[in-house]
């Protein structure tokens, strides 16, 4: 069985989706980010031999029960990733809170692992990745790479292929950052609490009719 991470940040205003204000207030981008994670962890609920939420803050969501938390380290994204993945010592994926629209495209991770398969790579749009799935977790393979750039995404695939990996692609998502991607998002999950945090937010930036 694989373990589940979903890699989460404290969706206090002013410290998430800032690139969705404007048009959004910064309340509102906090509550879309808010959204996005309890849509993440109902995607994966019941799925993994075990389920941890790995976040800055020192209290989960209400959505996130039943679920293992464990705290963030000081330091880099990089850093925090690698020492996640020196703790773990199981088959494992993790995946951010910006793409809530994964559930289809995780599960070929949440099954059985092929044979050939030591690693699975969920590229984003903007040339990061929204998942990242080892066979044997260490945090050699992503220390020191630069992220939330342009080429993340590639310079991690060029890890893992030489620590001497085998690695199968997921899909290509769009993780919310900008509204576009939200726009995106929320139409590929309609009935999501991300699609309905949109919407109100949508409606309270709209100008009063004269």
């Amino acid at each position: 069985m694989t373990a589940v991470v979903v890699v989460a940040k404290h969706p206090a205003p002013g410290r998430v989706k800032t690139r969705l204000h404007p048009p959004l207030s910064l309340a509102a981008a906090a509550a879309v980010a808010a959204a996005s994670l309890d849509d993440t962890l109902a995607a994966l609920e019941g799925f993994g031999s075990r389920r941890i939420l790995y976040s800055d803050a020192g209290h989960p969501p209400p959505s996130a029960s039943g679920w293992e938390l464990l705290r963030q380290p000081g330091g880099t994204l990089d850093e925090r990733l690698a020492a996640l993945l020196d703790r773990l010592d199981e088959p494992m994926v993790l995946v951010g809170m910006d793409t809530p629209q994964l559930g289809p495209a995780i599960r070929p991770v949440l099954r059985p692992w092929p044979d050939d398969v030591d690693a699975w790579f969920g590229p984003a749009l903007d040339g990061g990745f929204w998942a990242l799935g080892v066979r044997r977790p260490d945090g050699s393979l992503v220390r020191g790479i630069p992220m939330s750039r342009n080429d993340t995404g590639e310079r991690t695939v060029g890890r893992l292929r030489s620590a001497g990996l085998r690695v199968r692609p997921l899909p290509t998502l769009s993780d919310i950052d900008g509204i576009a991607d939200l726009v995106a998002v929320a139409r590929a999950i309609p009935a999501s609490r991300t699609a309905a945090a949109f919407a109100a937010a949508a409606r309270s930036a709209a100008p009063a009719a004269s």
